[in-house]
């Protein structure tokens, strides 16, 4: 395993992060993922062979698996295993309506992680509107405390809204040691970017970086332009390894969150973040990204990752999954074949037409995508006629 810098503090983290977004759950009765009914076995397993190849640092958060990954990872993490990683988890600060809620959702994230103390928190998921909740609620004199009575070691924030807010947001207060960014190379130029990237680590700051192969569309059902590409290439990579590459070969990234759910996944990402190093690519290599990042712009008309942020949807509507048939007809031309996925796998409430456009989705989504609109151009494009 390689090991970074994280920016000013004394912590070596490895290349590798776990993130725990993306567990493996178990089925319902209707034949879907559960995303509530983690499977225990399985995760464990990914969990423990991360940590035994040398992974360091486990993210977590108070939303993830609908309100069921802290207590699993605090249960996981038991015997031994908690005192070989670095354990990080946020604070929704959306749900903090008076200044008292921010203590006593810390305290319900330590009883679930069945800890004293988080090494690494973050204020989850900043942007315009969510800092605004920081402000108003005094979340960051309430994030001091807990610094300064040991309940957190450091503090940082995860990032979801426009440069310029980066940028505010970075410059508000000397308590931020860390940040945590979406950036892979379809969004070198998106939210934070390249240029909250560099302005951070010039900070002197720690930056994790989130969704690198941007929730796996960057790793499977890669479209046959595309992986033509890929495949003239001077030295062979799968689509997974040319995404974490990418991003490994900055200098100013302290290290990626993966978050795997398979142990293929977790085998594969432990040989790639052994090989891992800033520089890595040569130019010529990095143009050749350049050139699938142009086509996959061409070809995906919707920026979603699938982090599942928008839902629960209050009329049912599977929002990640309707986007996700939407954009694999595009970028694959087989409509009929994703039309038929619509009609067939999707419930009459699952499907766009449910969409009543309240806009809780909008207010919710990290892409800042436009979920009423292109609900209705997929009801228009999905729906057989």
């Amino acid at each position: 395993m390689q090991y970074r810098d994280f920016g000013q503090l004394d912590f070596k983290p490895s290349a590798l992060g776990f993130g725990a977004m993306r567990l493996p759950v178990h089925q319902g009765e209707d034949g879907k993922p559960d995303f509530k009914r983690i499977d225990y076995d399985l995760a464990d397993a990914l969990l423990y062979r991360a940590i035994e190849g040398g992974v360091n640092y486990v993210d977590t958060a108070w939303m993830y698996h609908e309100h069921t990954c802290e207590s699993w990872l605090g249960r996981a993490l038991q015997g031994g295993w908690r005192e070989r990683v670095k354990l990080a988890t946020k604070m929704p600060v959306w749900e903090v309506e008076k200044p008292s809620d921010f203590d006593r959702i810390l305290g319900v994230q330590l009883e679930r992680l069945q800890t004293d103390h988080i090494d690494f928190y973050l204020l989850h998921s900043l942007d315009e509107a969510h800092w605004r909740c920081v402000v108003e609620q005094g979340q960051l004199a309430a994030a001091e405390r807990a610094l300064a009575d040991g309940r957190i070691g450091h503090l940082g924030f995860s990032f979801h809204g426009t440069c310029e807010d980066f940028e505010s947001i970075l410059a508000a207060t000397d308590l931020w040691e860390f940040v945590q960014i979406q950036y892979n190379y379809m969004d070198e130029d998106y939210q934070a970017g390249r240029k909250g990237l560099e302005l951070a680590a010039g900070k002197g700051l720690g930056v994790i970086v989130m969704e690198p192969v941007r929730g796996g569309a960057l790793a499977r059902n890669v479209p046959p332009a595309i992986q033509a590409v890929w495949d003239a290439a001077p030295v062979r990579r799968s689509p997974a390894e040319w995404a974490l590459q990418w991003v490994w070969n900055h200098q100013e990234v302290s290290f990626l969150l993966s978050g795997m759910s398979t142990m293929e996944q977790v085998e594969e990402n432990l040989r790639l973040a052994d090989a891992s190093r800033p520089g890595l690519l040569t130019a010529e290599e990095l143009a050749l990204v350049g050139r699938v990042r142009d086509l996959y712009r061409e070809l995906s008309p919707i920026p979603c990752t699938a982090c599942r942020y928008c839902m629960p949807c209050p009329q049912g509507v599977d929002i990640p999954g309707v986007f996700e048939l939407y954009n694999d007809a595009h970028m694959y031309d087989n409509l009929s074949r994703q039309q038929m996925a619509y009609s067939t796998f999707l419930s009459d409430e699952e499907r766009a037409d449910s969409c009543t456009a309240c806009g809780e989705c909008v207010e919710k989504c990290p892409q800042g995508i436009d979920v009423p609109m292109w609900l209705e151009k997929a009801q228009a494009f999905l729906a057989p006629c």
